[in-house]
């Protein structure tokens, strides 16, 4: 049987939890997973806060050039942009199950050779979704937005196409970064970016009255400014993880393109979801008003799932530590921490837009009808906000653990099977407009948060020990050293 340690330690030889069971235990617990947490998910957060308002800020310099361009721009970046952010993104996170988990290993040198790999991965998916780029136009008028708007959008989605490329490098630098649990550059880089993408909206926009054309190229200076930032950081700073350019980046891709494609179809179904009430918004009266007002209630959700963004990515990085280590109590109850301390932000957040709900508009338009119109979808925002404050810290745990796949068959039958079909109905047949589709589809993410709950619950983490080593050499490459194993608990 476990008992504490004489010097009142929570902690056992191999360096895992023992179990807590009084107060002052759990206490003392839940403050070490706070601090080890926040010390990777702050900077992170900060990071995307940052990345994320490049974007934000971009809608609201254009927003303020008219209604008409906002409703275009917001379409673009919220239609073709998120679906290939999203799909990137996935694409990308197979890096932090395996650079996490070889980390944690103590396969520090593996990991340059993996952020290579992904880049490379990451590239030829970028041609890939160029038609989506290029056919913007037609696509989003067969999804049946107002031509004109259409149009509008697919020419400003063709002067972003560089933004799409720069995306194959940040991702991985970035997790390369987040598995080391250097993240504080991250942080940097991004607040640099923003601070300078600000006065560079405000000179090609207005200055040189170049209009959304120059809001589209100072989007993609920002965007290769970060990119490039990471990696002069990654081979100037990182010489452990970073040995240069390997020959072994080409070595047993296949495995690693069967992860980045379940991490991207898991990812790609939860963006791709919410994105859907915008094309869906287009086919109600008055679509200008209802596209806009779901547009800037999506990007006040946005912020928050910014931050959300960094506590899974630091949740992601401590599951996928503390299992590469062979500590599954760790792992465990870093868990219930963050799930606990996100839930709380959650309600935060909800209560700052139920009080503001009247006011938080302004910032993006002068419109008093839209203005209301965003004020009456307040109430689905904030429930909205108290949802995804749980759920991004789940899906950290499975890409720490490596469980894409099976995430990614929950969210076929929650969002697309259930809440999409549901929101469908209550928009169009109940007549119930944005509402009943944004109702819908806040149904069906409560599902997949109650069912990967349950998930996490039955998880054995003994188990999961036990198969990450597997995990690494199948999904990594087998130049990995066969020999290398995972203590046991």
């Amino acid at each position: 049987m476990e008992t504490p340690l004489l010097d009142g330690s929570l902690t056992s030889g191999d360096g895992d939890y023992l179990p807590v069971r009084s107060f002052k235990e759990i206490k003392s617990m839940f403050w070490i997973e706070t601090v080890k947490l926040w010390k990777i998910a702050a900077p992170i957060a900060f990071n995307t806060l940052c990345q994320y308002g490049i974007n934000s800020v971009t809608n609201i310099f254009v927003g303020h050039i008219g209604n008409f361009e906002l409703s275009a721009v917001a379409i673009s970046l919220s239609v073709i942009g998120t679906f290939s952010f999203g799909f990137m993104l996935g694409m990308g996170s197979a890096l932090e199950t395996l650079c996490g988990q070889a980390f944690g290993a103590g396969q520090v040198q593996m990991l340059g050779i993996y952020m290579q790999r992904s880049w490379i991965i990451l590239l030829v998916t970028c041609i890939f979704l160029l038609p989506i780029y290029i056919f913007a136009s037609p696509i989003l008028k067969l999804l049946g937005q107002e031509e004109s708007v259409a149009d509008y959008a697919g020419h400003f989605t063709l002067l972003v196409i560089p933004q799409l490329f720069s995306l194959a490098i940040n991702f991985p630098a970035s997790k390369f970064l987040q598995a080391q649990s250097k993240v504080t550059a991250l942080a940097w880089i991004g607040f640099v970016a923003l601070l300078l993408h600000i006065p560079l909206l405000w000179l090609l926009i207005f200055v040189f009255g170049w209009g959304t054309t120059g809001a589209a190229i100072a989007y993609d200076i920002t965007s290769w400014g970060i990119a490039a930032g990471q990696v002069v950081y990654v081979i100037g700073w990182c010489k452990e993880g970073w040995t240069g350019l390997s020959m072994s980046a080409i070595k047993d891709i296949w495995a690693f393109v069967r992860l980045s494609l379940a991490s991207a179809v898991m990812l790609c179904l939860e963006i791709w979801y919410m994105m859907s009430i915008i094309v869906l918004a287009g086919h109600l009266d008055n679509a200008v008003i209802s596209v806009d007002s779901l547009s800037i209630c999506m990007n006040f959700n946005g912020w928050e799932a910014m931050l959300f963004i960094g506590i899974n990515a630091a949740i992601s990085v401590r599951v996928s530590n503390e299992l590469g280590l062979g500590r599954p109590r760790a792992a465990k109850y870093s868990i219930y921490v963050t799930v606990f301390q996100s839930f709380l932000i959650g309600i935060l957040f909800m209560l700052i837009i139920l009080v503001a709900k009247d006011y938080f508009a302004i910032i993006f338009t002068d419109s008093k009808d839209l203005q209301i119109a965003v004020s009456k979808l307040a109430i689905l925002l904030a429930v909205t906000m108290v949802l995804n404050s749980v759920q991004p810290v789940i899906g950290g745990v499975a890409i720490g653990g490596g469980w894409q796949a099976l995430v990614a068959y929950i969210n076929i039958g929650c969002y697309y099977i259930f809440g999409l079909p549901l929101g469908f109905l209550l928009g169009y047949k109940a007549n119930l407009g944005v509402k009943g589709l944004w109702g819908g589809m806040i149904a069906g993410t409560a599902l997949q948060t109650l069912l990967l709950l349950i998930v996490l619950y039955r998880t054995n983490w003994n188990k999961e020990v036990e198969q990450t080593s597997e995990r690494v050499r199948r999904w990594g490459g087998q130049e990995m050293d066969k020999e290398t194993t995972v203590k046991g608990v």
